[in-house]
C-alpha cells in the first residue's frame, strides 16, 4: 500500500512525529501551518515557564536542539537551567526545525477525515481530496480551550477578546488593556504571566485565585533538591517516572489517571516570575466564582463576578468583583467532540474516557491506523503530554508503531 500517513498539526507534536516518519522512510503529508498556536494564541514578551533542556523538540538525529537553532542563527546559546526562553525565540525555532526536518509541510487545513475501508479519505480546504494509510492527529491546544460554567454569564456568546470575558488564548497584545481595570481568573503559570504582562503594559491587575495562598511559585534551580534525579521539570522521583518511563501510565484505574494529569505540575508559577508578580499584582483569594454576569449595557457593561471567600472567613460569604475585561486563563480540556474534521462515524467508532481518546501502545486509538499525540494523549500517557519535551518519548514510540504496523 503507496498511500502517505498523514500528520494532522505542525505544531511540535506534529513535527517531531513526522520528522520520525521520514527517518523511517515512510512517505508523509503534513498539514497545517507551522507553529501556529504559539503565534497566534501567546501574548508579547512572554517566556516559557519550561527550561531551555525542557524546550527540545524531539528528532530522528542530532542537531535539532533549540541550543543548535541558536548556534544556527548566531544568537546566545540558551543551555543552563537559568536561561530563560522568549515565546519567539521558541517560535522560530520550531519554524526552523520545519524547514530542516519536515521542508515538504502543506499549509492547508483539514477539514474531514473518514474511514475507507483499510484506509482513511481526508478533505482539506484547498478543495484536495487524499488517501492515507494513517492518520495522526497532532492538532495541539488551540481547539480544547475551556471556560468552565459558571463564567459563561459573562460571555453567552463565547469567549471574545472584545467582549467582557475572554480567554487567555485569545491575546497576543495585553497592552490594549492599559490604564483599565484587569481581572485575571486562574493560578497556572499562564495566569499569573498574562497578569504580570498586562500589568506591565500598563493595566490594573488582579488575580483571582481558588483557596488560601493558591498563588504559588516553584523553587529556582539552586535551590533544587541535589539526592534526587533530574527530569525537564525539577528533581523528583515521580516527575522522572512520568517524563522517561509513562509507558505503564494507561495501566492506571482511569479515575487516578484524569486526577494525575489534573493535578501533577499543576498550577503553579515559574521561580523567575514571582517578584514581578509581587511587584505589580493584587489577588483576591477566593473559595470559588459562584457566577458571572454583566452589569450595564452597550459599551459601558462591565463583566461582573460573585465570589464566594474562603472557609473561615467572617466577612460575608459572597462578594463581588467587577472590572474593565475579565481573562479567564482557565487552560485547555480534551473534548473530541471539538475536533468536528474528524467525522461523526470515525469519533462514534473512538473508544473514550471523559472525552479523551483512549490510546494503546504505540498512541493507537481503537480505531486502527488513527493515531493521537500530544495532549490528547495525556490521559493514557501522562501529564508529560502536555509539554514540548514529552515528544521526546511520544513521537519515537509512534512512528515505530506505525512504521511495523502499517510500513
Amino acid at each position: 500500500m503507496n498511500h502517505p500517513v498523514a500528520v494532522v498539526g505542525a505544531g511540535p507534536y506534529g513535527l517531531s512525529t513526522a520528522a520520525h516518519l521520514r527517518a523511517r522512510g515512510l512517505p508523509v503529508r503534513v498539514f497545517g501551518e507551522p507553529m501556529a498556536s504559539w503565534r497566534a494564541n501567546m501574548p508579547a514578551g512572554m517566556l516559557l515557564k519550561s527550561t531551555p533542556a525542557a524546550s527540545n523538540i524531539d528528532a530522528p538525529r542530532p542537531g535539532h536542539t533549540l541550543a543548535d537553532y541558536c548556534a544556527a542563527i548566531g544568537a546566545r546559546p540558551l543551555v543552563s537551567d537559568e536561561d530563560l526562553v522568549p515565546v519567539e525565540t521558541f517560535t522560530a525555532y520550531g519554524e526552523w526545525f520545519q524547514q530542516e526536518l519536515v521542508p515538504e509541510l502543506e499549509r492547508v487545513r483539514v477539514v474531514a477525515v473518514e474511514p475507507r475501508g483499510d484506509t482513511f479519505e481526508l478533505k482539506l480546504d484547498s478543495g484536495e481530496t487524499c488517501v492515507a494509510r494513517a492518520v495522526v492527529v497532532a492538532t495541539g491546544l488551540s481547539s480544547f480551550t475551556h471556560l468552565p460554567r459558571e463564567l459563561t454569564g459573562a460571555a453567552p456568546d463565547g469567549p471574545s477578546p472584545h467582549g467582557p470575558l475572554s480567554h487567555s488564548s485569545q491575546h497576543t497584545d495585553l497592552s490594549v488593556f492599559a490604564g483599565k481595570d484587569l481581572a485575571v481568573v486562574g493560578a497556572g503559570q499562564s495566569a499569573l504571566e498574562t497578569a504580570v504582562l498586562a500589568a506591565e503594559a500598563g493595566a490594573r491587575v488582579r488575580v483571582v485565585a481558588r483557596g488560601k495562598g493558591a498563588v504559588d511559585f516553584g523553587d529556582p534551580p539552586w535551590e533544587q533538591p541535589r539526592l534526587r534525579p533530574v527530569s525537564p521539570f525539577g528533581r523528583a522521583w515521580s516527575l522522572y517516572a512520568l517524563s522517561y518511563h509513562a509507558q505503564p501510565y494507561r495501566f492506571l484505574p482511569p479515575q487516578a489517571r484524569h486526577h494525575l494529569v489534573r493535578r501533577v505540575l499543576g498550577p503553579l508559577g515559574a521561580w523567575w516570575l514571582r517578584e514581578r508578580f509581587e511587584r505589580s499584582v493584587t489577588v483576591r483569594e477566593v473559595r470559588r466564582v459562584v457566577r458571572s454576569g454583566v452589569e450595564g449595557s452597550g459599551p459601558d457593561s462591565r463583566p461582573l463576578l460573585a465570589l464566594e471567600a474562603p472557609a473561615g472567613r467572617i466577612a460575608a460569604r459572597i462578594g463581588e468583583l467587577s472590572a474593565d475585561h475579565v481573562i479567564a486563563a482557565t487552560g485547555y480540556r480534551v473534548d473530541l467532540a471539538a475536533l468536528d474534521f474528524l467525522g461523526h462515524s470515525l469519533r462514534a467508532r473512538l473508544g473514550t474516557s471523559r472525552g479523551t481518546p483512549l490510546l494503546r501502545a504505540g498512541f493507537v486509538s481503537s480505531v486502527p491506523g488513527l493515531y493521537f499525540t500530544g495532549l490528547p494523549a495525556a490521559a493514557s500517557y501522562g501529564p508529560v503530554m502536555r509539554f514540548v519535551c514529552g515528544t521526546r518519548f511520544a513521537s519515537p514510540r509512534l512512528a515505530a508503531h506505525l512504521a511495523a504496523a502499517h510500513g
